[in-house]
């Protein structure tokens, strides 16, 4: 019906001569239709096959490029985000692994320092107890030989008192003897 329309009134223009062709627009004028129709079928054909076989072809391949270019970063960057997930997980392997070496070392040097300490110290110990022993045995020969000299001098103080206090010499073997007496029976208490 638009179409129907349009061609009407087409034709009415013409036929009152409503076109501006007298007015000085030649374009308007019926009898350069067919030639300005000539021209423009020529040109936009001549256009239309400039852009379908020569521009369309070359932005289609530009636009397949980009797209194939984008395709192939997308993916590269997969496969980059997936060796990088691996070098990940690689290096986490490698991290608890070396946590696991440092755990093992701690403990073995640890385990290695307590034999140590404690062989040194069992050594140190054995040594002490020796000096203890020794001490002991010189304490004790001390003692011994101290009575000896404590018999001898408690012998000499004895005689010299009764000496002074009766004004007689005792007999020296009889002191020494009840020295020694008295001195065997006290003896264990500082013993």
């Amino acid at each position: 019906m638009k179409c129907f329309l349009s061609l009407l009134i087409a034709l009415l223009a013409i036929s009152a001569n409503l076109c501006a062709a007298e007015t000085g627009m030649p374009q308007l004028d019926p009898k350069y239709w067919a030639s300005q129709a000539f021209w423009l079928i020529l040109v936009f054909t001549i256009l239309y096959i400039s852009i379908s076989k020569f521009y369309l072809p070359k932005i289609k391949d530009n636009l397949d490029n980009r797209e194939n270019k984008i395709k192939e970063d997308l993916e590269n960057a997969s496969k980059f985000k997936e060796q990088a997930e691996a070098k990940v997980k690689e290096y986490e392997i490698i991290l608890e692994k070396a946590r696991k070496d440092v755990s093992k070392i701690h403990f073995d040097s640890k385990n290695i320092l307590d034999k140590d300490i404690q062989s040194k110290k069992e050594t140190i110990e054995k040594e002490i107890e020796k000096e203890i022993l020794k001490a002991q045995k010189e304490i004790s020969e001390l003692k011994k030989n101290s009575i000896s000299s404590i018999q001898i001098i408690s012998g000499s103080i004895v005689s010299n008192i009764i000496e002074n206090i009766s004004g007689e010499k005792l007999n020296e073997s009889s002191i020494k003897a009840t020295v020694e007496d008295v001195s065997k029976k006290n003896i264990s208490k500082y013993l």
